[in-house]
């Protein structure tokens, strides 16, 4: 689960490079037909969802963060380092037998799942991947097509 997580962070490094080179107001202009509009926006809710869930898993509170407090790529890739590493120390601690087990998770609207950390984490790893095409898309409709950020570059 740790590879799977670097590779995945990996893959949206890539995804933040290629961002440095494209204008700054392109990262956060406006685009109808995305349920984040902005990119900016997709890049901030990607580390948001894995902060929340690493949060529930380990039964701590958890704030998202405001994309408008993270405007420019150094900032994203700053909230990228402090989630990536909080999960990373989440992971070590885990045997595969807790990674496996069901765990009661508690959401502050009252909500209470019990998940797997191991389905859990895959579903971060996945959501992922899901706002990162969704950025490539954004990112060919901007005029900027990204190079190719698939995890299949790492095997």
């Amino acid at each position: 689960m740790r590879q799977l997580h670097s590779w995945t962070h990996s893959t949206l490094t890539l995804l933040l490079d290629h961002l440095a080179t494209i204008p700054e107001e392109a990262y956060a202009k406006e685009l109808p037909g995305f349920g984040l509009p902005t990119l900016r926006e997709q890049m901030i809710h990607i580390f948001n969802c894995e902060g929340l869930w690493t949060h529930a898993l380990q039964k701590a509170g958890f704030r998202d963060e405001d994309p408008a407090d993270w405007p420019t790529i150094p900032d994203a890739r700053r909230l990228q380092h402090r989630v990536g590493a909080n999960t990373l120390a989440y992971l070590s601690g885990l045997t595969d037998e807790q990674l496996n087990a069901d765990t009661e998770l508690h959401f502050p609207d009252g909500d209470i799942a019990i998940r797997t950390p191991a389905f859990i984490l895959h579903h971060v790893l996945t959501h992922a991947f899901h706002h990162k095409g969704q950025m490539v898309s954004m990112c060919r409709t901007l005029g900027y097509p990204a190079p190719d950020t698939d995890l299949s570059r790492f095997e």
